[in-house]
Protein backbone atom coordinates (compact mmCIF):
# COMPACT_ATOMS: atom_id res chain seq x y z
CA UNK A 1 0.00 0.00 0.00
CA UNK A 2 1.26 3.49 -0.86
CA UNK A 3 2.71 5.21 2.24
CA UNK A 4 0.66 8.36 1.67
CA UNK A 5 -2.49 6.25 1.46
CA UNK A 6 -1.55 4.66 4.78
CA UNK A 7 -1.30 8.10 6.38
CA UNK A 8 -4.66 9.10 4.88
CA UNK A 9 -6.26 5.96 6.31
CA UNK A 10 -4.80 6.71 9.73
CA UNK A 11 -6.15 10.26 9.55
CA UNK A 12 -9.59 9.15 8.38
CA UNK A 13 -9.92 6.58 11.15
CA UNK A 14 -8.84 9.15 13.77
CA UNK A 15 -11.50 11.56 12.49
CA UNK A 16 -14.06 8.74 12.42
CA UNK A 17 -13.31 7.96 16.06
CA UNK A 18 -14.12 11.56 17.00
CA UNK A 19 -17.37 11.46 15.03
CA UNK A 20 -18.55 8.19 16.59
CA UNK A 21 -17.58 9.30 20.08
CA UNK A 22 -19.71 12.42 19.77
CA UNK A 23 -22.70 11.03 17.85
CA UNK A 24 -24.72 10.35 21.01
CA UNK A 25 -24.52 13.97 22.18
CA UNK A 26 -25.57 15.66 18.94
CA UNK A 27 -28.26 17.66 20.73
CA UNK A 28 -25.57 19.31 22.87
CA UNK A 29 -23.26 20.29 20.00
CA UNK A 30 -22.68 23.81 18.79
CA UNK A 31 -24.08 24.07 15.27
CA UNK A 32 -23.31 27.08 13.08
CA UNK A 33 -24.77 27.99 9.70
CA UNK A 34 -22.41 28.77 6.81
CA UNK A 35 -25.42 29.61 4.66
CA UNK A 36 -28.98 28.46 4.07
CA UNK A 37 -29.15 24.71 4.84
CA UNK A 38 -25.33 24.55 5.07
CA UNK A 39 -24.21 23.64 8.58
CA UNK A 40 -20.98 23.06 10.46
CA UNK A 41 -20.56 21.57 13.91
CA UNK A 42 -17.68 21.59 16.36
CA UNK A 43 -17.17 17.94 15.33
CA UNK A 44 -16.50 18.96 11.71
CA UNK A 45 -13.80 21.31 12.97
CA UNK A 46 -12.26 18.82 15.42
CA UNK A 47 -12.24 16.05 12.80
CA UNK A 48 -10.65 18.32 10.22
CA UNK A 49 -7.92 19.40 12.62
CA UNK A 50 -6.96 15.86 13.58
CA UNK A 51 -6.76 14.94 9.89
CA UNK A 52 -4.46 17.87 9.19
CA UNK A 53 -2.33 17.16 12.27
CA UNK A 54 -1.97 13.48 11.36
CA UNK A 55 -0.87 14.24 7.81
CA UNK A 56 1.46 17.06 8.84
CA UNK A 57 3.34 14.77 11.20
CA UNK A 58 4.55 12.82 8.16
CA UNK A 59 4.34 15.46 5.43
CA UNK A 60 4.80 18.93 6.94
CA UNK A 61 5.56 20.52 3.56
CA UNK A 62 2.27 19.49 1.93
CA UNK A 63 -0.64 21.87 1.28
CA UNK A 64 -4.30 21.49 2.20
CA UNK A 65 -7.68 22.40 0.73
CA UNK A 66 -10.25 21.83 3.46
CA UNK A 67 -13.97 22.46 3.76
CA UNK A 68 -13.76 24.27 7.09
CA UNK A 69 -10.34 25.95 7.07
CA UNK A 70 -9.86 26.57 3.34
CA UNK A 71 -6.52 26.65 1.53
CA UNK A 72 -3.35 26.20 3.55
CA UNK A 73 0.12 26.37 2.02
CA UNK A 74 1.44 25.76 -1.48
CA UNK A 75 2.89 22.49 -2.76
CA UNK A 76 2.77 19.99 -5.61
CA UNK A 77 0.94 17.82 -3.05
CA UNK A 78 -2.51 19.08 -1.99
CA UNK A 79 -4.72 17.18 0.44
CA UNK A 80 -8.41 17.79 -0.28
CA UNK A 81 -10.42 17.15 2.88
CA UNK A 82 -14.05 16.96 3.91
CA UNK A 83 -13.95 15.89 7.56
CA UNK A 84 -17.67 15.10 7.73
CA UNK A 85 -19.49 14.82 4.43
CA UNK A 86 -23.17 14.66 5.34
CA UNK A 87 -23.22 17.06 8.29
CA UNK A 88 -26.99 17.54 8.05
CA UNK A 89 -27.41 13.76 8.31
CA UNK A 90 -25.10 13.72 11.33
CA UNK A 91 -27.04 16.50 13.07
CA UNK A 92 -30.27 14.55 12.59
CA UNK A 93 -28.65 11.25 13.65
CA UNK A 94 -29.31 9.84 10.21
CA UNK A 95 -26.43 7.32 9.97
CA UNK A 96 -25.11 8.14 6.50
CA UNK A 97 -22.01 10.34 6.47
CA UNK A 98 -18.30 9.93 5.89
CA UNK A 99 -14.79 11.26 6.15
CA UNK A 100 -13.36 12.09 2.71
CA UNK A 101 -9.65 12.60 2.02
CA UNK A 102 -7.98 12.89 -1.38
CA UNK A 103 -4.41 13.69 -2.37
CA UNK A 104 -3.80 15.65 -5.55
CA UNK A 105 -0.27 15.63 -7.02
CA UNK A 106 0.51 18.27 -9.64
CA UNK A 107 -3.16 18.64 -10.53
CA UNK A 108 -3.99 14.92 -10.73
CA UNK A 109 -5.84 12.86 -8.16
CA UNK A 110 -3.43 10.33 -6.70
CA UNK A 111 -4.78 8.82 -3.45
CA UNK A 112 -8.26 8.57 -1.94
CA UNK A 113 -9.93 7.47 1.26
CA UNK A 114 -13.62 7.57 2.15
CA UNK A 115 -14.44 6.21 5.59
CA UNK A 116 -17.97 5.53 6.84
CA UNK A 117 -17.55 5.31 10.63
CA UNK A 118 -21.12 4.08 11.21
CA UNK A 119 -20.75 1.01 8.99
CA UNK A 120 -16.98 0.67 9.50
CA UNK A 121 -16.51 0.72 5.72
CA UNK A 122 -13.18 1.95 4.39
CA UNK A 123 -13.00 2.77 0.67
CA UNK A 124 -9.48 3.34 -0.70
CA UNK A 125 -7.79 3.95 -4.04
CA UNK A 126 -4.35 4.71 -5.41
CA UNK A 127 -3.88 5.97 -8.95
CA UNK A 128 -3.22 3.03 -11.25
CA UNK A 129 -3.63 0.46 -8.45
CA UNK A 130 -7.41 -0.08 -8.34
CA UNK A 131 -9.98 0.55 -5.61
CA UNK A 132 -10.86 -1.42 -2.50
CA UNK A 133 -13.55 -1.69 0.16
CA UNK A 134 -12.11 -3.01 3.43
CA UNK A 135 -9.09 -4.29 1.46
CA UNK A 136 -11.18 -6.19 -1.09
CA UNK A 137 -11.10 -5.11 -4.73
CA UNK A 138 -14.23 -3.36 -6.02
CA UNK A 139 -15.61 -2.63 -9.48
CA UNK A 140 -18.38 -0.48 -10.86
CA UNK A 141 -21.57 -2.25 -11.92
CA UNK A 142 -21.81 -4.03 -15.27
CA UNK A 143 -25.12 -2.44 -16.30
CA UNK A 144 -25.35 -2.00 -20.08
CA UNK A 145 -28.10 0.64 -20.05
CA UNK A 146 -30.43 2.53 -17.71
CA UNK A 147 -33.15 -0.12 -17.64
CA UNK A 148 -33.35 -1.39 -14.09
CA UNK A 149 -30.57 0.94 -12.95
CA UNK A 150 -30.38 2.52 -9.49
CA UNK A 151 -28.90 6.02 -9.51
CA UNK A 152 -27.84 8.48 -6.86
CA UNK A 153 -28.17 12.26 -6.92
CA UNK A 154 -28.29 15.33 -4.72
CA UNK A 155 -30.82 18.16 -4.69
CA UNK A 156 -29.52 21.75 -4.78
CA UNK A 157 -29.76 23.08 -1.22
CA UNK A 158 -27.77 26.31 -1.06
CA UNK A 159 -29.52 29.63 -1.59
CA UNK A 160 -29.14 30.91 -5.13
CA UNK A 161 -28.65 27.53 -6.75
CA UNK A 162 -30.72 26.82 -9.86
CA UNK A 163 -33.07 24.01 -8.89
CA UNK A 164 -34.91 24.10 -12.23
CA UNK A 165 -31.81 22.87 -14.08
CA UNK A 166 -31.58 19.92 -11.71
CA UNK A 167 -35.31 19.18 -11.89
CA UNK A 168 -35.17 19.07 -15.67
CA UNK A 169 -32.38 16.49 -15.54
CA UNK A 170 -34.37 14.52 -12.96
CA UNK A 171 -37.48 14.55 -15.21
CA UNK A 172 -35.46 13.27 -18.15
CA UNK A 173 -33.76 10.45 -16.29
CA UNK A 174 -36.47 9.25 -13.90
CA UNK A 175 -38.69 7.40 -16.44
CA UNK A 176 -35.75 5.31 -17.64
CA UNK A 177 -34.46 3.85 -14.35
CA UNK A 178 -35.62 1.62 -11.50
CA UNK A 179 -34.99 4.25 -8.86
CA UNK A 180 -33.13 7.39 -7.80
CA UNK A 181 -31.75 7.88 -4.29
CA UNK A 182 -30.84 11.12 -2.51
CA UNK A 183 -28.99 9.99 0.62
CA UNK A 184 -27.18 13.21 1.52
CA UNK A 185 -23.47 12.42 1.13
CA UNK A 186 -21.80 12.94 -2.24
CA UNK A 187 -18.68 11.12 -1.02
CA UNK A 188 -20.62 7.98 -0.16
CA UNK A 189 -22.70 8.19 -3.33
CA UNK A 190 -19.49 8.10 -5.36
CA UNK A 191 -18.07 5.29 -3.23
CA UNK A 192 -21.27 3.35 -3.86
CA UNK A 193 -20.87 3.84 -7.62
CA UNK A 194 -17.33 2.52 -7.30
CA UNK A 195 -18.48 -0.69 -5.58
CA UNK A 196 -21.56 -1.20 -7.76
CA UNK A 197 -24.27 -0.38 -5.21
CA UNK A 198 -25.30 2.50 -7.44
CA UNK A 199 -25.11 2.28 -11.21
CA UNK A 200 -24.54 6.00 -11.62
CA UNK A 201 -24.65 9.37 -9.91
CA UNK A 202 -25.04 13.02 -10.90
CA UNK A 203 -25.14 16.31 -9.02
CA UNK A 204 -24.65 20.04 -9.52
CA UNK A 205 -22.74 22.75 -7.64
CA UNK A 206 -20.44 20.64 -5.50
CA UNK A 207 -17.06 21.58 -4.03
CA UNK A 208 -13.75 19.77 -4.69
CA UNK A 209 -13.73 18.25 -1.20
CA UNK A 210 -17.17 16.73 -1.83
CA UNK A 211 -16.08 14.72 -4.85
CA UNK A 212 -12.28 14.45 -5.16
CA UNK A 213 -11.82 11.18 -3.25
CA UNK A 214 -14.96 9.60 -4.69
CA UNK A 215 -14.00 10.50 -8.24
CA UNK A 216 -10.68 8.65 -7.92
CA UNK A 217 -12.47 5.66 -6.40
CA UNK A 218 -14.84 5.50 -9.38
CA UNK A 219 -11.97 5.86 -11.87
CA UNK A 220 -9.90 3.13 -10.24
CA UNK A 221 -12.95 0.84 -10.07
CA UNK A 222 -13.36 1.01 -13.85
CA UNK A 223 -15.85 3.88 -14.06
CA UNK A 224 -15.82 7.31 -15.67
CA UNK A 225 -16.29 10.80 -14.25
CA UNK A 226 -17.52 13.64 -16.44
CA UNK A 227 -18.77 17.17 -16.16
CA UNK A 228 -22.45 17.38 -16.98
CA UNK A 229 -21.76 18.82 -20.43
CA UNK A 230 -18.94 16.35 -21.02
CA UNK A 231 -15.24 16.94 -20.39
CA UNK A 232 -13.11 16.38 -17.31
CA UNK A 233 -13.40 19.71 -15.47
CA UNK A 234 -15.84 18.35 -12.87
CA UNK A 235 -13.61 19.38 -9.94
CA UNK A 236 -13.57 22.96 -11.22
CA UNK A 237 -17.25 23.18 -12.24
CA UNK A 238 -18.64 21.13 -9.36
CA UNK A 239 -21.05 19.45 -11.78
CA UNK A 240 -20.42 15.72 -12.07
CA UNK A 241 -21.69 12.47 -13.55
CA UNK A 242 -20.08 9.19 -12.49
CA UNK A 243 -20.94 5.74 -13.83
CA UNK A 244 -19.64 2.82 -15.83
CA UNK A 245 -19.00 3.76 -19.49
CA UNK A 246 -22.32 2.49 -20.90
CA UNK A 247 -24.51 4.06 -18.20
CA UNK A 248 -22.46 7.26 -18.47
CA UNK A 249 -23.24 7.53 -22.17
CA UNK A 250 -26.97 7.10 -21.56
CA UNK A 251 -27.02 9.65 -18.72
CA UNK A 252 -25.12 12.26 -20.73
CA UNK A 253 -27.47 11.83 -23.68
CA UNK A 254 -30.55 12.37 -21.52
CA UNK A 255 -29.19 15.27 -19.46
CA UNK A 256 -27.95 17.13 -22.54
CA UNK A 257 -30.87 16.28 -24.79
CA UNK A 258 -31.95 19.32 -26.80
Amino acid sequence: MHPMLNIAIRAARAAGDIIIREMDRVSDLDVDSKGKNDFVTEIDKKAEQIIINTIQQSYPEHAFLCEESGQQGESDFIWIIDPLDGTTNFIHQFPHYAVSIALEFRGRLDQAVIYDPCKQELFTASKGKGAQLNNKKIRVSNKHNLEGALLGTGFPFRQGQEIETFLESFRRIHPHVAGIRRAGSAALDLAYVACGRLDGYWEYNLNPWDIAAGALLVQEAGGINSALLGGIDFLQSGNIISANPKVMKAMLQLINKK
